[in-house]
């Protein structure tokens, strides 16, 4: 008979697919595209991007923009685009195993190159390795821009500091 404890690490190890559940993050004014892989369960949970507690993204971008810590969906939003900021992810849906980017399959890339023809957008970073090595794979060539590789704010990263961080996702700046 299963313990409820190993019917949950199943559940955790099984293969779901998963479809993007939030638009993307942009305006007129956008200048800067920020893409991560596909939202995790807890962001899902929550309805926005890098919603897991323990995730460093927003910790770090506050640091970068000299804003205060944004609490709620609202405030994010408003940070991001008081910056000229946009926010979305490489994926429309996928196959995954929990959280764990490394296991995605069976990928629908999402129409970057239809946002970028909405916006002023001609800077793209990739918040961690697997949304680069998937922007590449799937959208680069549409879009002609290549994107700049940043660290993972994941929890799984931790062995990347926050002061690293922070100077890395500085790149988002430069002008």
């Amino acid at each position: 008979m299963a313990t409820k404890k190993s019917q949950t690490r199943t559940a955790k190890n099984m293969r779901t697919r998963v479809t993007h559940e939030f638009p993307a993050l942009f305006d007129d004014n956008s200048e800067v595209l920020l893409l991560g892989s596909i939202p995790s369960p807890k962001s899902r949970e929550q309805g926005f991007y890098y919603g897991h507690p323990q995730n460093r993204f927003w910790k770090v971008l506050a640091s970068v923009l000299n804003e205060p810590l944004p609490a709620t969906i609202d405030e994010k939003k408003a940070m991001l685009l008081k910056h000229y900021i946009a926010l979305w992810d490489v994926l429309d849906s996928c196959t995954i195993i929990g959280a764990s980017d490394t296991s995605i399959e069976d990928v629908v890339p999402n129409d970057i190159a239809s946002l970028l023809a909405q916006t002023k957008i001609k800077r793209i970073f990739c918040t961690g390795a697997t949304a680069h090595k998937l922007y590449e794979k799937y959208c680069e060539a549409a879009t002609g821009i290549k994107a700049v590789k940043l660290p993972s704010t994941s929890p799984a990263n931790c062995a990347v500091k926050f002061e690293k961080l922070v100077e890395a996702y500085k790149a988002i700046q430069s002008v």
